[in-house]
């Protein structure tokens, strides 16, 4: 698909927007000042293949942690500030690759060109960040209630506060936790400006609820080349948020994102614990950087036939399984021994 250029950013050692690739953020749910924990998170969420972490700064204490995380973690941080731009301020001296703010809430221009200053002084962008929740109240009764139209009005008129003050280091985020609401709100304000634009479905929920919500806008999304960096927002583990951001954006074929891992949905046929076999399976490949695709078949009466369009691929039987490459069995070994076989492959493996 045919990607929409916007300007190119750079945050950290990462750089976003014209044909640069589509990535994957999260954030982290430690207290930011505890600065063992959150560096443990995210080395966590970057081994599982965050490219950028964001973290929240409710204290002046958060804001001078960072100085400490940015120098145990390698990926660009960005520091989440609401309301206090002394905390903007103190995140920036502190070393933050990038800060997410809403200039409605920081205050007074004075207060805003602060900011924006210490962003100018230091060369880091700006994340404009608007969420249908927190939108003014003048918007909501122009358009008669939280719009699409009134959330694009509102991010281009706190676009237009920042670039006034001589500044356009900037990406944009507009988020709501109503999907056709937010991919509205995206067809909308992408034609009205052309800054990176980060993607999400805000309070998405629950690992089910908010992993449907959020592939589905965010399907919607990038499937209009829309978007230059994601998060699955989900209630629960972050590591779960890579997880599925890597599959959205492995299936829209916006990036190679690892193995895949594709598994037949169990039937009267199956002899095997064929549920509990493709969740360590998915868990093992995750470990190898490879584009590749493996099969989890239930049966050896027909894996193998479903297996063919996969490079690699087992079958269950009973007390046995089969070992799959290209479409051929190349191995028959006992049960107990399929993921061992699997993993040997993967140790091995080559076009």
């Amino acid at each position: 698909m045919e990607r929409k250029m916007t300007k190119e950013i750079h945050i950290g050692d990462k750089v976003i927007g014209a044909n640069h690739p589509i990535l994957i953020q999260s954030m982290t749910n430690t207290k930011t000042e505890d600065v063992d924990a959150t560096v443990a998170q995210i080395k966590k969420l970057e081994k599982a293949g965050c490219d950028i972490i964001r973290c929240a700064v409710p204290t002046m204490e958060a804001a001078k942690a960072l100085g400490e995380i940015k120098k145990q973690v390698s990926i660009p941080v960005v520091a989440d500030i609401h309301f206090d731009y002394r905390l903007a301020l103190a995140a920036i001296e502190n070393g933050a690759d990038k800060i997410r703010i809403n200039p409605g809430n920081i205050g007074s221009t004075d207060r805003i060109k602060a900011v924006v200053d210490a962003a100018k002084e230091k060369n880091i962008p700006i994340r404009v960040g608007v969420n249908s929740g927190s939108l003014e109240k003048e918007l909501v009764e122009k358009y008669h209630g939280v719009t699409a139209e009134g959330i694009v009005e509102s991010a281009l008129d706190k676009i237009k506060i920042i670039e006034d003050l001589g500044y356009d280091n900037l990406v944009v985020s507009i988020k709501s936790s109503d999907v056709m609401m937010c991919v509205k709100a995206h067809e909308l304000i992408s034609k009205k400006m052309d800054y990176p634009i980060h993607v999400g479905i805000t309070e998405s929920g629950t690992l089910i609820s908010g992993n449907i919500k959020s592939a589905m806008g965010l399907g919607m999304i990038l499937s209009q080349g829309i978007g230059d960096t994601i998060r699955v927002s989900l209630t629960g583990d972050p590591v779960e948020e890579i997880k599925s951001a890597k599959i959205i954006l492995r299936t829209l074929r916006l990036r190679d994102s690892g193995v895949e891992v594709v598994s037949c949905p169990t039937c009267g046929r199956t002899k095997i614990d064929l549920i509990s076999l493709a969740n360590q399976v998915e868990n093992i490949v995750s470990e190898y950087p490879l584009n590749i695709k493996v099969a989890v078949m239930g049966c050896v009466v027909n894996g193998p036939g479903e297996a063919k369009e996969a490079d690699l691929g087992i079958a269950g039987g009973i007390g046995e399984g089969l070992v799959i490459k290209h479409g051929e069995v190349i191995k028959k070994v006992p049960e107990s021994e399929l993921l061992d076989a699997l993993r040997y492959e993967l140790d091995h493996w080559s076009e």
